[in-house]
C-alpha cells in the first residue's frame, strides 16, 4: 500500500505531537507523518525526525511555505497556537493561511481544530459576560469558530474537531492543586458544580489519528471528543487517590478569576462560565463514546494522573 502522507501542524505541540506519534506507531495502516515546525533543529523536532517523521519548516503566516510543506499531502491536521500570542485576529489569519494553502496543495481531507464562537450563544450585547477585546465573549474560541468559515467557503474537505481541556494543564499550566493556608491542597477552578468534559492531550492526537483512518466518514462532520466528563468535585477526589494526599475541591468566583494576574485570566473566566451556563451543550458534543470509538485505548483520568503524577507541581 502507497503512504498516505498526512502533515501534521503543531508537530511540536501537544495535540500535534500525539497525532505525529501515533502515526509513526502504526506501521500497519499505510500513513506516514510529515511534521511541520518553524524550527527544525528544536529538540521535539529532531525527536520525530528521530522516530521516522519527515520534519519540513513553515510559518502559520507565510502562506507560501504553508503550500510548500501541504505539497503531496493526502492529509493534514491544522491547529492555530493562539497562547503564543493572544491575538484572535492573528489566530484568524493564521487560520486563512491554513485554508487557502491546503486548498491550493489539493489535500483530501483536513482536520481542523475549532472550538465553538461562542457569540452565537452569547451576543456581544448580553451583559451576562463581559465583552473582551472589543468584539469577542471568549477570544480564543470565537476566533476559531468564526475561522471555519474559510474552510466551507473553498470547499475544503474537512472535519471540524472540538477538543476541550486537556489533562495535561494541571502541569504545563500551573493548574494543578496547591497548599492552602492550613496546608491542604486546594484544586481550585471556576466551574460550579458543572461537568467538565476534559482529555489526555496524547488523547487527542489518537483520536485525530482514528478519523484518518476512517478515510472520508467523517468529512464535513463536526466531531467532539472527551474521555471523561468530571466535576471539579470529581478530579479533586481522583488527585486525592492517586496523590495520597487529601485534595479540596475550590470553586473560584468568575468575577475573581477574570482579575487573576496571568494574560488571557479574562479570556479564560469566560471560557469557564460558557462551559457552566451552556452546560448540556457542551457536554453533549464532547462525547466520550466517540473518542473511544476513534481511540480505544482512550486513558481515563485516574490513569493518566497515576502515569503522571510526578510531573504535577504541588507548590
Amino acid at each position: 500500500m502507497v503512504d498516505r502522507l498526512i502533515a501534521v501542524v503543531g508537530a511540536t505541540g501537544a495535540q500535534g505531537g500525539g497525532l505525529a506519534r501515533a502515526i509513526l506507531a502504526d506501521r500497519e495502516d499505510g500513513f506516514s507523518a510529515r511534521a511541520i515546525t518553524r524550527d527544525l533543529h528544536s529538540e521535539r523536532a529532531q525527536r520525530l525526525a528521530e522516530l521516522g517523521a519527515e520534519v519540513v519548516a513553515a510559518n502559520l503566516d507565510d502562506e507560501d511555505s504553508l503550500v510548500q510543506a501541504f505539497a503531496g499531502a493526502h492529509g493534514a491536521y491544522l491547529v492555530t497556537p493562539f497562547w503564543e500570542h493572544f491575538s484572535p485576529e492573528r489566530e484568524t489569519a493564521q487560520a486563512q493561511n491554513l485554508a487557502r494553502a491546503v486548498k491550493a496543495a489539493d489535500v483530501k481531507h483536513c482536520i481542523w481544530s475549532t472550538l465553538e464562537d461562542t457569540r452565537n450563544w452569547v451576543p456581544l450585547n448580553d451583559s451576562r459576560m463581559p465583552t473582551l477585546k472589543g468584539k469577542y465573549k471568549v477570544p480564543h474560541f470565537d476566533a476559531k469558530g468564526e475561522s471555519n468559515r474559510f474552510f466551507l467557503d473553498l470547499e475544503v474537505p474537512t472535519t471540524f474537531f472540538h477538543t476541550c481541556f486537556y489533562w495535561d494543564n494541571l502541569i504545563n499550566l500551573g493548574l494543578g492543586p496547591k497548599p492552602g493556608p492550613d496546608g491542604t491542597l486546594v484544586f481550585a477552578l471556576p466551574i460550579g458544580t458543572a461537568k467538565l468534559p476534559s482529555i489526555a492531550a496524547e488523547d487527542i492526537g489518537r483520536c485525530a489519528y482514528g478519523i484518518f483512518k476512517r478515510g472520508a466518514d467523517f468529512i464535513g462532520e463536526s466531531i467532539g471528543i472527551a474521555a471523561e466528563h468530571p466535576t471539579g468535585l470529581q478530579m479533586a477526589a481522583a488527585l486525592t487517590r492517586v496523590l495520597g494526599r487529601d485534595v479540596r475541591y475550590q470553586d473560584v468566583p468568575l468575577h475573581e478569576y477574570r482579575q487573576f494576574d496571568f494574560p488571557g485570566a479574562d479570556d479564560l473566566a469566560n471560557m469557564f462560565q460558557f462551559k457552566q451556563d451552556f452546560e448540556d451543550y457542551y457536554c453533549g458534543m464532547h462525547s466520550v463514546e466517540k473518542a473511544r470509538e476513534l481511540n480505544p485505548a482512550l486513558q481515563s483520568l485516574d490513569g493518566w494522573l497515576a502515569r503522571n503524577r510526578e510531573r504535577i507541581p504541588l507548590e
